[in-house]
């Protein structure tokens, strides 16, 4: 293994010293090191072109210091040298990114209005609290749902079809740059409970593989219908591998950070998809000059029976807006799951979620919600305009009723 390279910190404070000193050996006295060293150092510093800077070299006790302040800095070097040689190891294994997807900038047809009057502007996909591999027993909750891999596959299948069947009724010639496709969190199940480790129906890593192959076949298919795919991700509380969820590192612990890290390697030579994954828990990004601002909601703690999760949302919010107004990343809207009821409002929309109504929800006497994904329009003039959730749960068939009536 060579030796190390000489700083040019350590090579010009040479040069001074013997500029200073009278001698190579008071100079090597002042700094701590043999005058051969000081001369190996001074030599080195004049053929790089280094001339006496008038900086005072000390003795004593600064000199002591300063010799372990640079034993310090050589450390942290040395280790820093070792953690990055791990982290190319592991970059390796999961495969180099070919673009910097945690500071990628939202590509041009998400900011930039078409030029057709009549576009109706871009439409995005809230994909958000799958809980892939969780088991809903209808049993348990007076038959009013179910959930497991079998039918979560089934209602992925017909949230896709639903979303393009619901965008070509605003757009029957499908005039859209492209489609944002928020992977919102809360992927998969994870065990982060004792009743979810027993009950689920895969583990952990399984169900990634299942849901990464799912996810794989909606982006190819969106991108081959509506040209274009920008995928905003941010990580859930559920797919966490701690017991607790770190503020450090949040992302590195997260499954769904992993399950999007795949996503962003299987699509990187394919342009016409493009990731945005922060490292930390929030995502902000704009559509046209409408900025949003992506999170899970697992902060948002709070609320009773009677304002119900109204009142830590409002209150998250407002803080949110308050930091972001002070580092200039002010938004219109804040986008969430977390809570799986759906909530479109222009200050905020609460995403649904795809497994619905749980034991844990029918225990609480929490109101009943259908299985269902948020999607809207954002008009490069209005804004948010066609808001359109999208039910995913085929099973439920509609009461025959006449189409209008009065008592």
């Amino acid at each position: 293994m060579s030796a190390p390279r000489l700083s040019n910190t350590l090579a010009q404070q040479a040069v001074d010293a013997a500029h200073q000193f009278k001698s190579l050996r008071e100079a090597g006295r002042v700094l701590g090191i043999p005058q051969e060293t000081v001369l190996k150092r001074r030599d080195a510093g004049i053929a790089r072109g280094f001339k006496p800077s008038g900086a005072r070299i000390v003795a004593g006790e600064e000199s002591t210091q300063l010799k372990r302040q640079i034993t310090r800095l050589e450390h942290e070097l040395k280790l820093s040298a070792k953690t990055t040689e791990e982290t190319e190891v592991i970059k390796a294994v999961i495969g180099r990114m070919a673009r910097q997807v945690e500071e990628l900038d939202a590509p041009v047809w998400v900011v930039r209005p078409q030029p057709k009057v009549s576009a109706p502007g871009v439409p995005t996909l809230f994909l958000s609290d799958l809980h892939w591999g969780e088991v809903v027993y209808p049993s348990q909750i007076n038959g009013v749902n179910e959930y497991n891999i079998r039918i979560a596959h089934e209602r992925m299948a017909t949230l896709v079809g639903s979303t393009l069947s619901l965008l070509k009724i605003v757009s029957p010639k499908m005039d859209y740059p492209g489609i944002v496709l928020i992977l919102g969190g809360d992927m998969i199940s994870g065990n982060i409970h004792d009743e979810l480790t027993a009950t689920n129906e895969l583990n952990s890593m399984p169900t990634v593989l299942n849901l990464y192959g799912v996810l794989v076949g909606v982006i190819t298919r969106l991108a081959d219908i509506m040209g274009r795919v920008f995928l905003p991700c941010v990580s859930g509380n559920h797919g966490r591998d701690t017991q607790k969820i770190w503020n450090k590192d949040r992302h590195a612990t997260s499954f769904d950070w992993l399950i999007y890290r795949f996503l962003a390697k299987h699509f990187e030579n394919d342009k016409r998809v493009t990731f945005f994954i922060p490292d930390g828990p929030d995502a902000y990004y704009r559509v046209y000059d409408h900025a949003y601002l992506l999170t899970h909601g697992d902060q948002f703690r709070g609320g009773d029976g009677i304002i119900g999760v109204m009142g830590p949302i409002i209150r998250g919010d407002t803080k949110k807006r308050s930091r972001n107004a002070q580092i200039d990343m002010d938004y219109d809207t804040l986008l969430l799951g977390h809570f799986h009821q759906y909530t479109h409002h222009r200050r905020f929309i609460i995403n649904g979620s795809l497994k619905g109504l749980d034991e844990y929800a029918y225990n609480g006497n929490f109101g009943f919600e259908p299985p269902q994904q948020a999607l809207w329009i954002t008009h490069p003039k209005h804004g948010q305009t066609f808001r359109m959730p999208v039910y995913v749960d085929n099973k439920r068939k509609a009461t025959k009723a006449p189409w209008v009536s009065v008592k």
